[in-house]
């Protein structure tokens, strides 16, 4: 388990420094929010998920990016998996380029358009509904940002989860504390989180964001709960790079090159 560990590691390093080169080049993007779910998409994709595809040609599990607006962490994942080639990465934002904004299910590999906050967990239940219906195996996965929970909607879509006790849907929160317009507590207050969460009959687990021992346990605890399953992932607005760590001011900008060059160097040692 150690050196599977220390290889998933590499790997959501690896995501954060195409985060980084992705966002320079383009001059615009989101890097906080990008560089928080790394290592949560890192054991998603790489250690969780299976990729290949049943029957009808379908991949087996299924994933949605709710936070649409980390689309360089999706995408550097992604590559990672071979679904997108690395040298279209820095293509990122720039005319022509498939690779916008916020992800596009016409991008090979991406299972859901997205970027209307708050919309994801409504598209996850159908897609876990749906295979329960039709007696498909696989898990579908969800990516929320913890601001996009005052979002109703995700609320009304916790109810229909509930409901038909979809147990193959496991929600992950990208619980960073922070948001486009400052703190979550400034804004709109996100307390008691996890209470919220069991109201709502789900199985809900608590870990750090940026462990991935902790989350492998998380997603494998999940995977035999025999509900449908909450991860409140607790992790860092910018982890990685010190001066973007905690910063509501990276929620979105682009980088300039004496930062680029300081924030590969910090994720280049060791």
């Amino acid at each position: 388990m150690e050196e599977k560990i220390n290889k998933l590691e590499l790997v959501s390093n690896n995501i954060r420094k195409k985060i980084i080169e992705m966002i320079y080049n383009a001059g615009s993007g989101h890097p906080g929010g990008s560089l928080s779910c790394a290592d949560i998409l890192t054991v998603i994709y790489k250690y969780a998920m299976n990729l290949n595809e049943n029957k009808n040609g379908d991949r087996i599990d299924k994933f949605v990016m709710s936070k649409g607006h980390a689309a360089p962490a999706y995408y550097a994942i992604l590559s990672e998996c071979g679904f997108i080639p690395e040298e279209d990465l820095n293509t990122l934002r720039k005319y022509n380029s498939y690779l916008e904004g916020h992800p596009s299910n016409k991008i090979n590999g991406v299972d859901v358009s997205s970027g209307s906050l708050g919309q994801g967990l409504s598209i996850a239940n159908g897609m876990a509904l749906s295979k329960k219906i039709s007696n498909e195996d696989g898990m579908v996965y969800c990516l929320l940002g913890d601001g996009e929970l005052q979002e109703g909607q995700v609320w009304e879509a916790l109810m229909s989860a509930n409901k038909y006790n979809l147990d193959n849907l496991i929600v992950v929160i990208d619980n960073n504390g922070l948001q486009i317009d400052g703190t979550n507590e400034e804004v709109k207050k996100l307390d008691n989180l996890k209470e919220k969460f069991l109201s709502f009959g789900m199985n809900v687990q608590v870990v750090d964001g940026h462990s991935i021992e902790a989350l492998i346990k998380a997603i494998d605890n999940a995977k035999i709960s025999g509900k449908p399953n909450c991860i409140i992932a607790k992790t860092v607005k910018g982890k990685g790079v010190s001066f973007m760590e905690n910063q509501v001011s990276w929620h979105g900008r682009g980088i300039k090159e004496e930062e680029y060059n300081l924030a590969i160097k910090e994720l280049s040692r060791g």
